[in-house]
C-alpha cells in the first residue's frame, strides 16, 4: 500500500471501484448543464484527445476524489481500453490499480498484469463464438452508412460507433439475440454499441483486486448495464439518475441513486463516497 493510502481500523483499505464515463467524467455532449444556471459549476479537463478537451469533471468532484484517494484505494473500473484509460488524468490522483477493458485487464502502476490477461483470454475462448466470428458478423450486419466506425478493444471485445438517427429499429434487438446465443452480451452506451463475451466482467476483476488489497469493504459507482454486476457485488454502491441502468429503472437493495443528472451527478457520487469513508460533507 502506498503511504498516502490510509488503512482502516481493521488494517485493510476500503476499495473504491468506480466507472469513469458518465459516472465520474463527462464528455461535452454528456454534461447536461442547465442553459439558465445562475451558478454554473467550474469544470476542469481530465482528458485530451486530438489536441482538444474530451472529458471533464467539476472541480468539486476532482477535489473530493483526491481526498478519497488519501483514505481509501481508488480503482478506476472502466470498459475503456488501456490506451483510452491512459488518456485520463485525475488532478492529484495516481491510482495504483485500474481495471480496464471491462475487466479484461488489471493494471498495476499502469502496467497490465499478464497472468490476469491470460486467465481472462482462456475463459473467453470457451465461449460459443470467437472475437473474429463476432467481428465478422457485426461487419455483415452494419454495412450501411449509420455505422460510422468499427473498433476492437484490446483484442477482447468489439464495438461500433453509430449515427443514432439512422440506426435501424430492429438492429439492437436482433444483434443482442445473436450474441446471447453465443455467450456474448450487448451494451449500448450513447453512440457506441458493444459486444462483450460473458466472462469479461468488471465484478470478476473487482473481486480479484479487492482480494489482493485485502480490502475489508468495497464501495462502487457506475451508470451502465455493464456496471450492474460490480455494483451488486460491492458492499454498497451508487448510480446516477441517467445512463442504461436509469433507462430500465434498475434497482438493488445496496445501491442508491444520486439526485442530479449529468456532470453534477459526480458531485453527488463523490460526496456519497466520502460519507461512506467517514469524511463527511464539505
Amino acid at each position: 500500500m502506498r503511504p498516502d493510502q490510509a488503512e482502516s481500523s481493521s488494517g485493510a483499505p476500503t476499495m473504491i471501484a468506480s466507472d469513469l464515463d458518465r459516472t465520474l467524467i463527462y464528455s461535452p455532449g454528456a454534461l447536461q448543464l442547465s442553459a439558465e444556471d445562475d451558478d454554473p459549476p467550474h469544470l476542469i479537463s481530465v482528458e485530451i484527445l486530438d489536441g482538444r478537451p474530451n472529458s471533464f469533471m467539476t472541480m468539486a468532484a476532482a477535489r473530493r476524489l483526491a481526498e478519497l484517494s488519501r483514505v481509501g484505494t481508488f480503482v478506476p473500473t472502466t470498459t475503456r481500453t488501456m490506451a483510452q484509460y491512459h488518456r485520463v488524468r485525475f488532478p492529484g490522483v495516481s491510482p495504483m490499480y485500474a481495471i480496464t477493458s471491462n475487466g479484461g485487464n488489471i493494471l498495476v502502476d499502469g502496467q497490465p498484469d499478464e497472468n490476469w490477461h491470460r486467465s481472462t483470454a482462456s475463459a473467453i475462448a470457451a465461449c460459443g463464438a470467437t472475437l473474429a466470428e463476432v467481428k465478422q458478423e457485426l461487419r455483415v450486419r452494419s454495412q450501411d452508412d449509420w455505422a460510422i466506425k468499427r473498433r476492437v478493444g484490446d483484442d477482447l471485445f468489439c464495438y461500433i460507433v453509430v449515427d443514432l438517427q439512422y440506426l435501424p429499429d430492429d438492429f439492437i434487438e436482433s444483434w443482442t439475440a445473436w450474441c446471447a446465443e453465443r455467450d456474448w452480451r450487448v451494451s449500448v452506451q450513447g453512440r457506441k454499441i458493444y459486444a462483450i463475451p460473458l466472462p469479461l466482467s468488471k465484478e470478476r476483476a473487482m473481486t480479484a483486486v479487492a482480494r489482493r488489497l485485502g480490502a475489508h469493504r468495497v464501495v462502487a459507482a457506475g451508470d451502465g448495464a455493464l456496471d450492474a454486476g460490480f455494483l451488486s457485488a460491492a458492499d454498497a454502491g451508487i448510480r446516477p439518475p441517467h445512463g442504461e441502468l436509469a433507462a430500465v429503472n434498475w434497482q438493488h437493495p445496496t445501491v442508491r441513486v444520486a439526485e442530479r443528472v449529468g456532470v453534477l451527478a459526480a458531485d453527488d457520487i463523490t460526496d456519497w463516497l466520502a460519507d461512506q469513508l467517514g469524511l463527511g460533507s464539505d
